[in-house]
């Protein structure tokens, strides 16, 4: 498993569209959720990516990944969005180590600011694991249930 956290810029056209094309494989296709994904965020994100040699090509699958908001650019706190695990590398443990490697690159950046996450409903005890806790009631976004959630800054 290959690891690398980017800005916009670095990403490259290659790299780039293939993200793009795993976040619409998930949520367009596979959660039958079509939806604006290019939402002029991206460029302003950190973008963590794990990637994986494939079976098939010598092209390495996206086995992972989310992006990360700085304060400010959709909440006060800074937050965690598209996380993304390909299902060929679920329940492998792929998707704890996204996180915590979000959480950690989070906390060195932008040590003083809570974390923030719109959350599936059903990843409420994933999330709350890593310490979020709920920030609202069960609300609909593009016809899944999804709830705030919120983590301390590191210094809190």
């Amino acid at each position: 498993m290959e690891w690398m956290c980017k800005t916009f810029d670095a990403l490259g056209s290659t790299l780039l569209y293939r993200i793009l094309a795993a976040r619409n494989a998930v949520f367009v296709v596979e959660q039958q959720c079509p939806y604006q994904d290019i939402d002029g965020r991206d460029p302003h994100c950190l973008h963590l990516v794990a990637q994986a040699n494939s079976e098939t090509s010598n092209v390495p699958q996206i086995a992972a990944y989310l992006r990360l908001l700085p304060p400010g650019l959709a909440y006060d706190e800074a937050s965690i969005g598209r996380v993304i695990t390909a299902a060929s590398h679920r329940g492998t443990g792929l998707g704890r180590e996204l996180l915590a490697r979000a959480m950690e690159i989070a906390g060195a950046q932008w040590p003083d600011a809570a974390l923030r996450i719109g959350a599936q409903a059903h990843l409420e005890a994933f999330y709350g694991s890593f310490g979020f806790v709920r920030a609202s009631e069960p609300y609909d976004e593009d016809g899944i249930m999804h709830i705030e959630m919120v983590r301390a800054s590191v210094r809190s």
